[in-house]
């Protein structure tokens, strides 16, 4: 196993074992409510979570957010991601495909479009690696690799510098990020890992040619707590701890990303769980949202269970719809929330 594939495999198991949520630091979803309708003048069978993203039906606005892959044990789930998003209909982001890139014995466990043949699919790679040798071709390949319909490229300079291999030379990227969204035949989506997009760099990243933003907030998993667990030393320990509440809770970002930039497609992620905080994320100006870590102990064990998991969301948010009175992902992404957090809500 090389060292990038034994680094997924020590990121699955310290996410399904370890505390690495945050400690004080919140998504900020719960200052945002809807109002409650008593007379919703709604079906419930009839509320319609159904839309499309990038030109691809999803059954309700969901992506299962990027995992892992490139060892045995990411192949085994990742092929469990893609039979119940195929099945639920719903959208998968791979992990990083660098793995495949290095060593394509382990590209198999990213081919996943025999068992999702429909869905909307994203491949995925670290935006750094433009900077360590990995151009437009490597980025085609790994779409090619996958038949994905865009490429995800992850930004996490926070991650990087709290490892001990990390890849730290972020100079220089944009224009690198620039000229890759020229070039390549799919779409671009740009996403943080968890402590979110401000304001300057999601302009910042639209200027240079990227379709969609991932605001990837902190609240959820908190990266510097996995790369902690994963530190050798007690110093390296020490230093990844200061950082366990550093981030953009993800309902500011979203929301001072969906005022400074209405045309941009959003996607929303980092520390939504349940169908409740999707459909307050989609009223907050997000088209998709995404989570992973909530689905990782179902997918840890079985296709079923991963779909039973899918299916509580979808249905948690189709009475939040319901509920809130609103009869498609259009009306909710109209409906306004009330803010009960302290002062006023952040742009």
């Amino acid at each position: 196993m090389n060292e990038t594939s034994k680094r997924k495999d020590d990121h699955i198991r310290i996410a399904l074992h370890e505390d690495v949520a945050f400690e004080q630091l919140t998504t900020h979803f719960e200052h945002y409510r809807f109002t409650h309708q008593a007379l919703p003048e709604l079906d419930l069978e009839q509320v319609d979570t159904r839309t499309t993203f990038l030109g691809k039906s999803l059954t309700f606005p969901l992506l299962i957010a990027s995992m892992t892959g490139g060892s045995a044990t990411g192949t085994q789930l990742n092929r469990r991601l893609a039979e119940a998003a195929q099945a639920a209909g719903v959208g998968l982001a791979l992990g990083s495909l660098r793995a495949a890139l290095e060593d394509p014995a382990t590209a198999a466990s990213f081919q996943l479009r025999r068992y999702a043949p429909d869905i909307l699919l994203l491949a995925n790679l670290g935006a750094v690696q433009l900077n360590y040798g990995y151009g437009l071709d490597a980025c085609r390949r790994a779409v090619e690799l996958t038949e994905a319909d865009a490429l995800i490229l992850h930004l996490n300079p926070l991650q990087e510098a709290l490892q001990p291999e990390g890849q730290t030379r972020f100079a220089g990227l944009l224009p690198k990020i620039a000229a890759l969204c020229r070039a390549l035949p799919v779409p671009v989506i740009a996403k943080e890992v968890g402590w979110g997009l401000s304001l300057a760099v999601g302009h910042q990243l639209v200027e240079a040619g990227v379709a969609a933003l991932d605001v990837a907030g902190a609240g959820g998993t908190s990266w510097s707590q996995v790369e902690l667990h994963r530190s050798p030393t007690a110093q390296q320990r020490e230093i990844a701890a200061a950082f366990r509440e550093w981030g953009i809770p993800t309902a500011e970002a979203l929301r001072a990303l969906r005022l400074a930039l209405p045309a941009t497609p959003l996607i929303a992620s980092g520390g939504l769980v349940t169908g409740v905080e999707l459909a307050k994320a989609l009223a907050l100006g997000a088209e998709l949202t995404s989570l992973a870590r909530p689905l990782l102990h179902a997918a840890s064990d079985s296709v079923e269970a991963l779909l039973q998991q899918l299916e509580i969301l979808r249905r948690q948010l189709q009475i939040t719809m319901f509920a809130a009175g609103a009869g498609d992902i259009a009306a909710l992404r109209q409906t306004p929330l009330v803010y009960d957090g302290p002062g006023q809500p952040k742009e």
